[in-house]
């Protein structure tokens, strides 16, 4: 039998690891399950099991990271979609409910099955981070809901609604397995539709903005990059925007879009200093979102912005921009393989979107294409 490499053994270790871990948190919970155990279930020492995980809320996280990742693969759209917002609200409930412990289930397979967080996030970055996410994922939802317009503010607060409905009652159905019917709370989704809510405008500080930088650089694309809505390879180098998001600043995902013509190509580029828990984290909840919407939107109508986790930070070191971290926004456009804009920092996305906008208005005005000096 040939011998395994290093990255085979290591590979099988964490799988060893995974499932001993699956199974103890199946049975104790997240808050009575051991590490000790968990490395005597795989028949591992305790060191094998720190070696490829920081610790249990890593591995807890690495568990439902890893649940998600198979109701994706799983998923299969439909030939249509619903063809009205309240019948795609139903049925999204629907998918996602299906995840609700059941009156018999352990309190541990419950949550495992439930993908529950109570009790795991208990620092302030993680909590700051759900939030964020949580905003990521209503702006995913509203753009199922309206595949081929700009996206309306209306549409992500009903969104937003719509998923605090389910986490509410998954939060119930934690500590009340069967207290709620999942077929009630679908028509409740559904009827939420029918509520009327206004724009509430863009954000204030969006008109304080600086305009992104008009450039000529080269752009040497990182390699193995997949988007997670699709599971297709991704190439930065096609025409488009790019904006790279530290995981506490997704929400300025929105402001991107919002921004963004219809035919633009737009890439989040996902990153985090801490992949291990915080990363974990965004792979859980933007994953799992997207294995609902699998299975309820189809193909074409998906969210069109692709989404990609980097880990590594090898996009933001691509851009000259190193380390990354939980508050990182960067964006550049992309044109004919060059970047020709770049913005940093607060509203970059939103910069770099509206940046060709700004060209052809100035072009039809019959100015020079060039920057005019209030601008500079």
């Amino acid at each position: 039998m040939a011998r395994l490499t290093r990255a085979q053994q290591q590979e099988r270790t964490r799988a060893a690891v995974l499932v001993a871990a699956r199974q103890e948190f199946a049975e104790y919970g997240y808050a009575e399950a051991k590490i000790d155990r968990m490395a005597e279930r795989a028949e591992l020492t305790r060191g094998a099991v720190y070696s490829n995980f920081t610790g249990k809320r890593a591995l807890y996280l690495a568990v439902l990271a890893d649940a998600a990742e198979q109701a994706w693969v799983s998923a299969q759209p439909p030939v249509e979609s619903p063809d009205s917002t309240g019948r795609a609200l139903g049925a999204f409930a629907r998918v996602w409910l299906e995840r609700l412990p059941l009156t018999g289930d352990t309190p541990g397979s419950g949550h495992l099955q439930l993908r529950a967080l109570s009790g795991v996030l208990d620092s302030e970055p993680s909590r700051a981070a759900l939030a964020e996410l949580f905003r990521f994922e209503a702006l995913l939802l509203a753009l199922a809901l309206e595949p081929h317009t700009a996206v309306r503010r209306s549409t992500i607060r009903l969104a937003e609604l719509a998923l605090t409905l389910l986490n509410g009652a998954a939060g119930l159905a934690e500590n009340a397995p069967g207290i709620s019917d999942p077929f009630d709370l679908a028509r409740a989704a559904e009827h939420l539709a029918d509520i009327v809510l206004l724009d509430d405008g863009e954000p204030a500080h969006l008109p304080f903005v600086a305009p992104a930088r008009p450039v000529e650089d080269p752009w040497v694309t990182p390699c193995g990059l997949r988007d997670e809505i699709t599971g297709s390879r991704v190439d930065l180098g096609d025409d488009g925007v790019v904006v790279v998001l530290g995981v506490g600043r997704l929400s300025a995902a929105e402001e991107a879009v919002s921004a963004a013509r219809l035919r633009d190509a737009v890439t989040f580029v996902v990153v985090t200093s801490d992949p291990a828990e915080i990363g974990r984290l965004a792979r859980l909840r933007i994953v799992d979102l997207v294995g609902s919407l699998r299975r309820v939107f189809a193909a074409g109508e998906l969210p069109r912005p692709r989404i990609v986790f980097d880990d590594g930070g090898a996009v933001p070191a691509a851009l000259g921009r190193k380390p990354a971290d939980d508050l990182t926004e960067v964006a550049i456009r992309v044109r004919d393989g060059l970047i020709v804009a770049r913005a940093e920092g607060r509203g970059a996305g939103h910069a770099v979107a509206t940046h060709t906008t700004r060209e052809r208005r100035r072009q039809c005005d019959g100015a020079s294409p060039q920057r005019p000096a209030d601008e500079v």
